[in-house]
């Protein structure tokens, strides 16, 4: 696939061409649109401007997944008409955030026999390899659509490769993989809906992975730490460790829930129970001790699934760079402590490093942005559809 070339309108088309990309993130209470332009500065170099972002209310969703269709793409119509007009462009194309209780993930061990007499590693050995693990983790992917391939390590005759496996010499290479996944049905339906409001999808990347795009900085990535997005109704997270995403999960819990806490715990109305939540009402009737109990006994709970995945993922170690905490539940009660005393890691809220005169907001704006500076890489072969583009350019970072 290509970047599509979007343009201004007929006469800067005859002038010139413009690097145009849109960022589709679809929530389960908000449709976010970001669409940005790569200048090129003689002086500075390549330059990223936001020309307009698009808001609207997500109808005919849960949990990140359709119940109804034309809800859906009336939502996204409308956000699209509200960045269409502060950008001043049509949005023709865009990319897709692929999130919600579908996303899951499979890890599978591929190997084969170096086929060169010198025994030198080629980019067919790599590829023979990834197929291998992609054939056995295959019965595990019934029904659904693979997202990303990721490679996340490599061995050459039992011992691990550091770096890149090309070039190396060796009788056998083994390489373990995680694919990350999602429901072929979810995948198809959030792709037509954003085409019902005629917008071409030109890919699709998982929400935690275009969030990290931006919100997590390279060092994070190679110490080792989760990002967790607190959605309305799911928590996603990704892992890395040693700059590679070693996974990426959903679970069916989020902010709403806590909103249920308070109205069940307090007696109270679900919208005035949300007003407590986010501390815009108070007095007699919401005694702030019980309000803060009934907040930090969900984030623990919270904070309980986070703790016992990483556990599950058998790693040899912590995570030194902690967790870093974003989505429209971040702000809630003390949730950096909460987390941290849950997990026994660092943690911080996420932090959006953007100019102040930018249309984006704060870090939930993070995936609709991180996709649309992945579509202007112009690797939207990348995240791995297939085996074929393994050394693009956003995934060459994930390479052991």
């Amino acid at each position: 696939m290509v970047i599509r070339w979007i343009h201004a309108s007929e006469k800067s088309c005859r002038a010139m061409k413009r690097r145009i990309a849109t960022g589709i993130d679809i929530g389960t209470y908000q449709v976010k649109m970001v669409v940005v332009e790569e200048l090129s500065d003689k002086k500075t170099g390549r330059q990223l401007r936001i020309l307009g972002t698009g808001l609207a209310e997500s109808k005919g969703l849960r949990h990140g997944y359709i119940v109804n269709k034309e809800e859906v793409s009336a939502s996204i119509l409308k956000a699209k008409q509200e960045a269409e007009s502060a950008a001043r462009i049509p949005l023709r194309a865009g990319f897709l955030a692929v999130g919600g209780i579908s996303l899951d993930e499979a890890r599978a061990t591929g190997s084969t026999i170096i086929s060169r007499a010198d025994q030198e590693i080629t980019v067919l050995d790599i590829e023979k390899a990834g197929k291998a693990a992609r054939e056995a983790a295959a019965p595990g992917f019934l029904n659904r659509h693979v997202l990303h391939s990721i490679p996340l390590e490599y061995r050459i005759d039992g011992n691990k490769a550091l770096g890149d496996p090309l070039g190396m010499n060796g009788v056998r290479l083994e390489v373990d993989y995680l694919f990350v996944t999602c429901l072929a049905q979810h995948e198809d339906a959030l792709s037509q809906a954003v085409e019902d409001a005629d917008i071409e999808v030109i890919d699709q990347m998982a929400s935690p992975l275009a969030g990290s795009y931006v919100l997590l900085e390279g060092d994070q990535k190679m110490k080792g730490c989760v990002l967790a997005n607190i959605g309305a109704e799911t928590i996603s997270i990704v892992v890395y460790d040693e700059g590679i995403p070693v996974s990426v999960k959903v679970f069916p819990m989020g902010a709403s829930h806590i909103t249920d806490d308070i109205a069940l715990g307090l007696r109270v109305s679900l919208e005035e129970a949300e007003r407590v939540k986010i501390g815009r009402l108070s007095g007699a009737m919401y005694p702030r001790k019980k309000v803060d109990s009934l907040i930090e006994n969900r984030l623990v709970t919270m904070f309980a699934l986070i703790d016992k995945h990483l556990k599950s993922l058998g790693r040899r170690g912590p995570l030194p760079a902690g967790i870093i905490i974003s989505g429209g539940g971040a702000g809630i009660g003390s949730i950096s402590d909460i987390a941290r005393g849950s997990l026994k890691l660092p943690a911080r809220l996420a932090e959006f490093r953007l100019s102040s005169d930018t249309k984006i907001r704060d870090a939930t704006w993070a995936v609709a942005y991180g996709l649309a500076l992945w579509g202007l890489t112009g690797d939207t072969n990348t995240p791995e559809k297939g085996l074929g583009a393994l050394l693009g350019k956003f995934f060459r970072q994930f390479l052991p």
